[in-house]
């Protein structure tokens, strides 16, 4: 009986280590962190989409090192008292060390293309799943990207509050619309405080706004109705839009560069959480062949060892 509890062990033990070499490194588990629009830990931490980046390579150097899980920025006990407990300047970092990079007022952080009016879908990954309450800010018309974000750049109400949003495929699914006068750059902030545990998370996607179609043709019948020499009647824009960048600039003037909007970053295809769970189940089968190459050499060893006691 000794000889065949060794023969087992043996047997498992190869197999334990014919999955180490196989299988990857599984990440340390955290919580949670929107990949759609992509945020800033999702695009920079370790194995983000945009980590290559010049924002995310500055972001590395001012935080000292490697930011920690991009899924793991979280305060314990805030208790919807985020503007108390979080400085202006710190609110991308939460104000935690590990993140401090990500408080760099830039221009160039990996952005979402999108039109200002139009239903914005959240993809929020749930690596530990939480109850709990979502809420999504988004930075006011006349925001300056290039100065540090803070409470009163938000607004006093979010875009969107939703309790306990259906989790399917590894994410938190919501959708919001965004509201018709904002352009340029601009910042979604997203809180999720638990019901389930103490912590908040906190997060920052950046997006690219464009005019919507409507309110673009708006600005166009206005500016015409302003240069003819005899209007008929005045007309305004709606309240809080500003014209494009491209026709804020006014006209072309030959020869000088002009920005193309294929200088602006495409919506980042967040890393597919239909790809991530595909392999993980791949490795759940890999580890399931292996249970069953094992048992069976185990099989194998137990009739050797028959054999040989009726030899």
């Amino acid at each position: 009986m000794t000889a065949v509890r060794r023969t087992v062990a043996l047997v498992l033990a190869g197999g334990i280590a014919m999955a180490a070499t196989i299988l990857p490194a599984a990440p340390a588990l955290a919580h949670g962190a929107p990949t759609q629009p992509i945020s800033r830990t999702a695009a920079c931490a370790t194995g983000g989409e945009q980590e290559g980046a010049a924002a995310c390579r500055a972001a590395r150097a001012a935080n000292g090192g490697p930011f920690g899980n991009f899924d793991n920025l979280r305060l314990p006990n805030v208790n919807g008292r985020d503007a108390e407990v979080i400085p202006d300047g710190s609110l991308c970092s939460g104000d935690l060390p590990d993140f401090q990079g990500l408080d760099l007022a830039r221009t160039d952080w990996p952005a979402t293309k999108l039109a200002a009016g139009s239903t914005l879908t959240i993809r929020y990954r749930g690596t530990i799943p939480h109850q709990g309450t979502f809420r999504v800010y988004l930075t006011k018309q006349g925001y300056d990207p290039k100065q540090p974000l803070g409470w009163d750049d938000l607004g006093s109400k979010p875009i969107l509050t939703v309790q306990d949003p259906p989790l399917r495929d590894g994410s938190y699914r919501m959708s919001a619309k965004l509201p018709k006068d904002r352009t340029g750059r601009h910042v979604l902030y997203t809180v999720w405080q638990t019901s389930s545990t103490p912590d908040t998370y906190y997060s920052c996607s950046d997006l690219q706004l464009k005019e919507s179609v409507a309110v673009a043709a708006t600005t166009r019948a206005a500016g015409a109705t302003s240069a003819s020499p005899k209007p008929k009647a005045s007309r305004s824009v709606e309240p809080g839009v500003v014209a494009s960048p491209q026709e804020a600039a006014g006209p072309a003037v030959a020869g000088a560069p002009q920005e193309s909007e294929e200088t602006w970053l495409r919506p980042a295809s967040a890393q597919s959480d239909d790809a991530q769970d595909r392999v993980a189940l791949g490795h759940q089968i890999i580890i399931a062949a292996l249970i069953v190459i094992a048992g069976v050499l185990a099989g194998a060893g137990f009739k050797r060892l028959r054999a040989a006691r009726r030899g």
